[in-house]
């Protein structure tokens, strides 16, 4: 059997919020770019996401903010329990009248953008397994698990934590926070009946929320110090357990009450990683014409909320700097291409860096641990 031989002009790894934002960005400026993507469909672990006023700022930018917006409420406060002392504290999600948070469902943000782009944009079921750059600015030859060769002028990763693009550029893994986080949707068919605004509790070692998303559905997230020497269990009906009886009995009631309604298939329990933002900014964040994009560049922790507000703006700074350079050339040129996303990285590393050590030091902090959790 003959393999299938593909070529390209860009070609994105990973179609998760990065991947699919980096193709609108590009289709906007008239370049059109394969998505590949391992699984079948489009992934939705996460259940739900908050977007800060950067992220919608970006999603404007893309064509895509309209779409999502009179389906959520903003989240104009938020309420802090600190757990020891049983105080709490109202705090103002508004900041310089830019507008609140946002909470929305994964899969309708990834679907909201999967319908910007043309039919058969995305190649599912694609799993790279090696990338050979056949000179300094390219062309890359991919090969895939299914046998199938694609040659690409360029080469976007936007394949996540465990990014295989970041590997071929040379960038350091990331390394574990000592924490870990479990999210999940909870489903009221009856309806919630809780206020609108975000609870958080706040204890040693732990903090907690709820968000309601909607009259009958409440996003719901615990992030704490990883036991060390324990494996985490993979079943979603323990994990819910284990939060109930373990980590929910010193909590407020009602956050026991709203894990007691997950729907156990948004149930996701992961180990938080980081890149270490010395590794990011002395690192290789792009080699000619290939680079990364979101968590491929910059995992962080979730306490800033900035990773999925990160990857969209990387998305639009990177649509830009390409786009222009596609402009003024009528045509991707590979060595104007590769100073263009030389510009792109120029703009991104240090914010990212920064995010990065914030997003750490903040989760540190709001969990009153004596000393930080040892990263390595």
């Amino acid at each position: 059997m003959e393999k299938m031989v593909l070529e390209e002009e860009i070609v994105i790894v990973g179609a998760g919020i990065a991947g699919l934002a980096t193709a609108i960005a590009l289709k906007r400026v008239g370049i059109r770019a394969l998505v590949l993507e391992r699984s079948d469909g489009l992934r939705v672990s996460g259940a739900a996401l908050t977007l800060a006023p950067n992220a919608w700022l970006a999603l404007d930018a893309l064509g895509v903010a309209h779409k999502l917006t009179p389906l959520y409420a903003v989240r104009e406060k938020m309420c802090i329990t600190n757990v020891a002392t049983g105080a709490v504290q109202e705090v103002s999600l508004i900041r310089n009248n830019r507008g609140g948070p946002i909470t929305v469902h994964r899969k309708t943000l990834l679907e909201s953008l999967a319908e910007e782009l043309p039919r058969h944009s995305i190649r599912f079921s694609s799993k790279p397994i090696s990338i050979e750059a056949q000179a300094q600015e390219g062309p890359y030859t991919i090969h895939l698990e299914d046998g199938t060769v694609i040659t690409t002028k360029v080469l976007i990763g936007c394949d996540g934590v465990n990014s295989f693009v970041a590997r071929k550029l040379g960038l350091t893994e990331p390394v574990n926070s000592g924490r870990s986080a479990v999210v999940a949707l909870a489903v009221f068919p009856e309806g919630h009946g809780v206020r609108e605004h975000v609870l958080q509790f706040l204890d040693v070692g732990k903090r907690a929320g709820i968000v309601p998303l909607n009259d009958k559905e409440i996003y719901w997230f615990l992030t704490f110090n990883t036991p060390k020497g324990e494996t985490m269990t993979k079943d979603p009906q323990e994990i819910q357990k284990q939060v109930i009886e373990n980590y929910a009995k010193d909590l407020p009631p009602i956050y026991a009450e709203v894990v007691r309604h997950c729907d156990l298939s948004t149930l996701n329990l992961a180990p938080l990683r980081l890149r270490l933002p010395w590794d990011l900014i002395f690192g290789n964040v792009s080699k000619g014409n290939m680079t990364v994009v979101g968590d491929a560049m910059h995992p962080m922790t979730p306490d800033l909320g900035q990773g999925g507000c990160a990857a969209l703006e990387d998305a639009v700074v990177l649509g830009r700097h390409i786009g222009k350079s596609f402009i003024d050339n009528g045509r991707l040129v590979p060595g104007a291409v590769a100073e263009a996303i030389e510009g792109y990285v120029k703009e991104r590393r240090w914010r990212a860096a920064w995010l990065i050590a914030g997003s750490y030091f903040s989760g540190w902090a709001q969990t009153m641990t004596v000393e930080a959790p040892t990263i390595g």
